[in-house]
């Protein structure tokens, strides 16, 4: 085996555990966003702290083999780590959102509560 192939193997493993990492954030997002409908902060905020650690592999992969591309090492351009980019890209994204729907949940829960105490 030639160390292309070599290489363009390892970017196709890295871009596979990007991607599953990535969706077992997902997974953990949507937990959470059941948590917040059900009004279960403490489980948002395990559900959410999880998915943290999820992304946190996941983009430490990603930036494995971008500084790899930046050190000289040839590599072939591979549309399954377009994809797990991509894929890293909208989870983080979703995982913003739900921080916002959080507070924004978590504000109302608290205004209520003020209310329902008068």
């Amino acid at each position: 085996m030639n160390n292309e192939n070599s290489t363009n193997g390892d970017i196709g493993r890295a871009a596979m555990e990007i991607i599953i990492h990535a969706g077992d954030a997902r997974m953990l997002i949507t937990e959470a966003l059941e948590a917040i409908a059900k009004q279960d902060f403490d489980l948002y905020e395990k559900k959410l702290a999880e998915a943290h650690k999820e992304m946190k592999i996941a983009h430490g992969i990603q930036t494995d083999i971008i500084q790899g591309e930046n050190s000289l090492e040839e590599t072939e351009y591979l549309l399954l780590f377009t994809h797990a980019q991509d894929t890293l890209m909208t989870i983080a994204s979703e995982l913003n959102i739900t921080k916002q729907m959080y507070k924004i949940f978590k504000g109302y829960e608290e205004r209520i509560s003020a209310l329902e105490e008068k």
